[in-house]
């Protein structure tokens, strides 16, 4: 049964005189009506009527002109519409291409629909090439039927369409013209085929096929059904069964002859038993509730060691010329399971490092993964489950410590860092970007950034006792106040960097003052970050006492000195492994401006005031306490 579909309304229509009011009596009691009101009341079966056990009303439809917008307004509201013809009237055929039809284009409804060719126990000739002809130009038709109140001859099988067409669409799964399975159903057959497959040797065996036929219909196969189920598909397709078993090739063609024959409702079964809805996407119930995610805005979400370990195995299986790299055509492959690849998006696919031909490392196929769970947690757990992983998905995501619990406790037990880049125009912000994904130094001029870049690696050091994932975010200068514009604009960010030409004295004013900008906007909204200059194209002329002027903002301002960096010369004084420490260590490098000095003081004369009084206060009851005892003993000794 279709997840969350709780009845179906089948309305009926078509010419006067076509048996539609006769068509439903005659379901409904299952036999011929002596006599039948013109338009029947809406009228509902018995929800045991079908096996899916669904309850069904049936709207009949007035003929007549004046109730045009009645019936218009009733065919709007149906799940499935049935449309009739007289069998001994062969025009009330031409007026299903020449007005129902037609009609049903102007209302812009787009249910399935089910022709039903009433009285065929009056019928002179054989109308079956007519309503062929008619499908093949109406795709929308599911299926056509000839049927005979009076006879009672297929008039449950009429309803039984009808409801198979709403919960058993073929539209989704089947494209009729090329005779092939629709690229989304394709990919999650592939994905229930890798989950049934469990030591992935690219075949299912008896015990397999027999443990899937019992998860998606309650009953396993006779030992004579899979014989005959293998020997069909090797008689049409010999690459469809091994000596291992059920080849993914020959899974999908049995799903391709099922849907031709009719029987979209095994295919449906199927993909409902492993998750998918109707739109052959995964339920939002197999993905964990977004209450499960709630953060505070300094707190974000990494993958665990279990989802890194289940990655790295699947980065194992898919390398499939042992590489050490996931080429495209191996990336395509692994995500031939999900609806499209995360890492082929435009968005993406210039955020980790590649190698010559386009392929990911395990660390930047990690870094990748790293990225899209810091930016899209929801998203990363989907693709975990398209991919194949099993577990629960909470074990496979965790939710950091916020980052002012990081400052007072003096050290970060994060995995992933996200590092802001601020800077002004030129200054090298971008080339800083493209060197930490290994990428040469271009000599092709200025291209201006004027949206947000992102690039993610792995940062190694030795006396880590764990890698670290560090992400850089790129802050066009002309977004910076904008950025501003938000109080939890910082709350994400770990650490921020700022990028300025050092042979360009404005490009160094222009850093010191997005400097004074980050660290105000910190101090009034709580969301303080470490801060690090870093002076790009050293391979310049410094402009002049550009360091003299800034050793004395660093000092002033309580920040390192500027690291220098020449990403033409490929000098960069270790500047990654000093944003990562930098991070690791929230409570140092954090600027202060004159207004947070003053506050500090502030808050200095206050504990010493408070710290005073308390010593006076003190004081004071010692005293009192000693002329007490004083003034007992004298009244005793007298």
């Amino acid at each position: 049964m279709t997840k969350g579909r709780t009845k179906i309304r089948i309305v009926v229509a078509g010419d006067r005189g076509t048996g539609k009011s006769s068509l439903i009596k005659t379901a409904i009691t299952l036999s011929f009506p002596a006599k039948v009101h013109p338009v029947l009341p809406p009228t509902r079966l018995p929800e045991h009527f079908f096996p899916e056990n669904l309850p069904i009303t049936i709207i009949d439809t007035s003929s007549r002109e004046e109730d045009n917008g009645k019936v218009a307004e009733e065919l709007k509201r149906a799940d499935v519409i049935l449309l009739t013809y007289a069998c001994d009237r062969p025009q009330t055929i031409d007026r299903l291409t020449t007005f129902w039809l037609p009609k049903l284009h102007q209302l812009e409804v787009k249910v399935p629909l089910i022709v039903a060719g009433c009285k065929l126990d009056l019928r002179d000739e054989n109308l079956e090439h007519s309503m062929s002809a008619i499908m093949q130009q109406f795709p929308e038709i599911k299926a056509c039927i000839e049927c005979s109140a009076y006879k009672l001859i297929d008039i449950p099988e009429v309803f039984y369409y009808a409801q198979k067409a709403v919960l058993y669409p073929i539209g989704p799964l089947f494209d009729t013209e090329t005779k092939t399975l629709k690229p989304l159903c394709e990919c999650a057959l592939k994905r229930i085929f890798i989950l049934c497959d469990r030591y992935r040797v690219g075949a299912l065996s008896d015990v397999q096929l027999n443990d899937f036929q019992v998860k998606c219909f309650g009953f396993p196969f006779q030992d004579s059904e899979i014989r005959g189920l293998k020997r069909t598909v090797q008689e049409k397709l010999p690459a469809g069964v091994n000596e291992r078993g059920l080849t993914l090739e020959g899974f999908l063609f049995l799903h391709a002859l099922y849907i031709e024959k009719g029987r979209t409702e095994t295919t449906w079964i199927v993909l409902r038993a492993f998750g998918y809805n109707d739109d052959i996407k995964l339920e939002d119930d197999r993905i964990p509730s977004p209450l499960i995610l709630r953060r505070a805005p300094d707190q974000s979400v990494e993958l665990t060691d279990e989802a890194i370990e289940f990655l790295m195995a699947v980065f194992d299986l898919f390398d499939s010329d042992g590489d050490g790299a996931l080429q495209p055509h191996e990336l395509e492959e692994l995500f031939l399971t999900a609806p499209k690849s995360p890492f082929t998006e435009a968005f993406s696919k210039e955020l980790a490092r590649r190698n010559a031909f386009g392929g990911l490392s395990l660390d930047a196929f990690l870094s990748e993964w790293a990225l899209m769970t810091l930016l899209d947690p929801t998203c990363s757990m989907e693709n975990l489950l398209y991919i194949g992983y099993i577990g629960d998905l909470s074990s496979a995501i965790r939710v950091t410590r916020t980052r002012r619990l990081d400052r007072k406790r003096q050290q970060s037990q994060r995995s992933v860092f996200q590092c802001f880049v601020f800077g002004p125009k030129k200054s090298g912000k971008s080339a800083l970007l493209d060197s930490f994904l290994g990428r040469p130094f271009s000599y092709h001029g200025y291209t201006a950034m004027t949206d947000e870049r992102y690039a993610a690696n792995i940062v190694y050091r030795p006396d880590w006792e764990s890698k670290k994932t560090l992400v850089l975010q790129e802050i066009p200068e002309d977004e910076v106040s904008k950025l501003f514009s938000r109080k939890d604009s910082l709350a994400a960010c770990d650490v921020a960097v700022f990028v300025y030409d050092a042979s360009d004295e404005s490009s160094w004013n222009k850093a010191t003052k997005f400097l004074v900008e980050v660290a105000g906007h910190g101090e009034r909204t709580g969301f303080k970050v470490p801060c690090l200059f870093v002076a790009a194209k050293n391979d310049l002329y410094s402009f002049p006492l550009a360091i003299q002027r800034s050793t004395r903002v660093s000092q002033d301002m309580g920040v390192v000195a500027p690291v220098r960096i020449s990403t033409k010369w490929g000098i960069f004084n270790n500047v990654f492994h000093k944003i990562v420490s930098a991070a690791e260590h929230p409570h140092l490098s954090i600027p202060e401006i004159e207004a947070g000095r003053r506050l500090k003081q502030c808050h200095r004369l206050i504990n010493w005031s408070l710290m005073i009084i308390s010593v006076e206060t003190a004081v004071a009851i010692v005293g009192l306490a000693a002329y007490r005892v004083y003034a007992a003993r004298k009244n005793t000794s007298s």
